[in-house]
């Protein structure tokens, strides 16, 4: 506002000064009707001006305004929650249902037809004849003589070891293979074979043979014996012995100290969804005999039903719809207050106690044995055998073999593979760690005497009776019946089931959850936005025109003439 009022006080100012000289009256503002310049000298005084002036001063004045207050208030809302609910359905599945038809068929069995034939043959029958002879023979009879003798028996002492060896244990493991076995199948046939047949002749010879004859010698002979002297001796050794001593020292630990602080996490959450799957029903397995045959057995001598493979025939019924409910997860952010243990490292004096050890000397006496050889001289007798000529009579027997044809039946064994399967154990060695404990025999030499006997055989002659077998073949005559194998063939008829699969269909109840939407109402708080009206003060500028009094040098000519003109005095006001 200063401004602005310093600013017409000078524009006031600068149109004064500019005025022309001609109208220098109020400063060229006001003009005086009837006068006219002159050119004479003219006298100058001062009137003032009244001059409106726009000046701008403060004013405060009150004004309204609107606000807006928030106020929370209830809300009551719909909203719909799922609640499940079981409900029930047919569901329609095909299950194979087996059918057994009975069928017949033909078959040919070869029905055995024993027939009995007889045949005559010829048999050598041994006849024994019991004969008797004189022999003489020498007989050596013993004589027995004692004798002593001394020898050395090394004594053996046992001493204890312990020793660490590897043992391969068994682990046994089962499996299974599969092997093929020749079932044997046996047929008869009969063939003619050649049979030598033993006759014995009885004949003499003169033998000559040599009997060693014993002699007894007498020998001398020195054999060396170590004999134990035991000698005492004195050895010294160091024992270090243990001196205890107690010391101290600083020992750090570390103490767990609770420390609390602040932590985001993530909290699991979430909302149950309903959804919908296929349960597939389990396969049901079954198993069928297939049809059998009919096979010869040759041992019974009759066809023997074998019933065929087993099959296993597999089945499954159709899914399952369910519905289950699925929780779906979120995360939630969340501040919580925990506690965390900081090791915070102390220390503390300790005793503890160091072994130190300290040499000292001992004697301790001990025996060595020393073997000092001494020799012995012992006699003892050595046998020689002198061979001696003798002759005797002996008689003996000479086989000749006689050519003989015989018959005879015989079965031939024809091998039949067959599929079989057998478990197994299979050995895997695990090595394993064992200690044992065993003797060590370390053998110390001891003399001992014994008595002994010496044996003399001196020849004596005997004579004895003998008796023997002459065996003499006697052929015989004989008959025996054998029995004829003729295979005739048979029809016959057998019965079999046959198993056909026929589908069935089936219908079950199946129970399944269904979510169901309810409506409920539900109170919430609502933040609500409510106006009103504010009176508040402010200060603002206004213009106002203001009467302001400025001096104006005016100039006056009182001898011009003019009496129209008024006196310099009376000068009209501009305002009142």
């Amino acid at each position: 506002m200063r401004a602005q009022l310093r600013k017409a006080t000078l524009a006031v100012f600068a149109m004064a000064m500019l005025a022309s000289p001609a109208w220098a009256g109020y400063c060229g503002v006001a003009r005086y009707s009837g006068v006219v310049p002159c050119s004479h000298q003219q006298d100058c005084h001062t009137v003032y001006k009244t001059v409106r002036c726009k000046v701008y001063e403060q004013k405060e004045i009150t004004c309204t305004r609107t606000v807006y207050d928030r106020v929370c208030e209830d809300k009551v809302i719909n909203v719909t929650r799922m609640v499940p609910e079981t409900c029930q359905k047919e569901v329609c599945y095909t299950v194979c249902k087996p059918v057994y038809e009975t069928r017949e068929r033909s078959y040919t069995v070869c029905k055995p037809v024993w027939e009995t034939k007889t045949r005559t043959y010829t048999v050598c029958k041994p006849v024994w004849e019991t004969r008797s002879k004189e022999v003489c023979y020498t007989v050596c009879k013993p004589v027995w003589e004692t004798k002593t003798r001394c020898y050395t028996v090394c004594k053996p002492v046992y001493e204890t070891h312990q020793r660490t060896y590897t043992v391969c244990k068994p682990v046994w493991e089962t499996k299974t293979r599969c092997y093929t076995v020749c079932k044997p199948v046996w047929e008869t046939k009969t063939r003619a074979y050649t049979v030598c047949k033993p006759v014995w002749e009885t004949h003499q010879k003169e033998v000559c043979y040599t009997v060693c004859k014993p002699v007894w010698e007498t020998k001398t002979r020195c054999y060396t014996v170590c004999k134990p002297v035991w000698e005492t001796k004195t050895r010294c050794y160091t024992v270090c012995k243990p001196v205890w001593e107690t010391r101290q020292r600083e020992v750090q630990y570390q103490v767990a100290v609770q420390v609390p602080y602040t932590k985001t996490i993530q909290v699991k959450s979430g909302n149950w969804t309903t959804q919908t799957y296929e349960v597939q029903r389990p396969v049901c397995k079954k198993t069928v005999a297939s049809v059998g045959t009919f096979e010869w057995d040759a041992c019974l001598c009759k066809c023997v039903y074998k019933p065929g493979p087993c099959v296993t025939l597999t089945c499954q019924g159709p899914p399952i719809k369910c519905c289950k409910r699925v929780w779906v997860p979120c995360c939630i952010e969340k501040t919580i207050n925990c506690c965390k243990t900081v090791c915070e490292t102390r220390s503390r004096t300790e005793c503890y106690k160091v072994c130190t050890m300290v040499p000292e000397t001992k004697t301790c006496t001990y025996k060595v044995c020393h073997m000092v050889p001494e020799t012995k001289t012992c006699n003892y007798q050595v046998c020689k055998m002198v061979p001696e000529q003798r002759s005797k009579t002996v008689c003996y027997k000479v086989c000749k073999m006689v050519a003989e044809t015989k018959t005879c039946n015989y079965q031939v064994c024809k091998m039949v593979p067959e599929q079989r399967t057998c478990e197994y154990k299979v050995c895997h060695m695990v090595p394993e760690q064992r200690v044992c404990n065993y003797q060590v025999c370390k053998m110390v030499p001891e003399t001992k005497t014994c008595n002994y006997q010496v044996c003399k055989m001196v020849p004596e002659q005997r004579s004895k009776t003998v008796c023997y077998k002459v065996c003499t073949m006697v052929p015989e005559q004989k008959t025996c019946c054998y029995k004829v194998c003729h295979m005739v063939p048979e029809q016959k008829t057998c019965t079999y089931q046959v198993c056909k699969m026929v589908p069935e269909q089936r219908s079950k109840t199946v129970c399944y959850t269904v979510c169901k939407p309810v409506c409920e109402q539900k109170t919430i708080k609502v933040m609500k936005c409510v106006p009103r009206t504010e009176c508040y003060t402010k200060t603002i500028c206004c213009p106002k025109i203001i009467c302001k009094q400025v001096p104006v040098c005016v100039a006056c000519e009182p001898s011009c003439g003019c009496a129209e003109e008024p006196s310099c005095g009376a000068a009209d006001s501009c305002c009142n």
